[in-house]
């Protein structure tokens, strides 16, 4: 029973630092979330080949008016709303995003 004791703390520590390493991951303050929603998504658009442009029409599809000039400066400031953002990424053909990855 001793050694079981042990077990379960040794356990509970690794677990801990584990859970401690996965949220180190993630962004620490607005800017870099900002930031890193941007390089992201501009990644993304890369991935699937997709123009700035293209982006417009694509976004049309979804309900949203863009143009040119407001995806760019969107994607610049790394400021757009969470709608906006799943939109973005499923009009490129994107279905799934781990946060990992963002």
């Amino acid at each position: 029973m001793i050694g079981m004791g042990l077990v379960n703390t040794n356990l509970s520590v690794m677990i801990a630092t584990e859970f401690d390493r996965w949220l180190m991951a993630f962004a620490k303050t607005e800017a870099e979330w900002e930031a890193r929603a941007g390089a992201f998504l501009k990644a993304e658009l890369k991935k699937a080949n997709v123009t700035y442009a293209q982006l417009v029409g694509l976004m049309k599809k979804h309900g949203f008016k863009e143009t040119e000039a407001s995806i760019t400066n969107k994607l610049k400031r790394g400021t757009f709303n969470a709608t906006w953002f799943l939109a973005a990424l499923v009009a490129i053909g994107r279905d799934t995003v781990r946060l990992e990855e963002i």
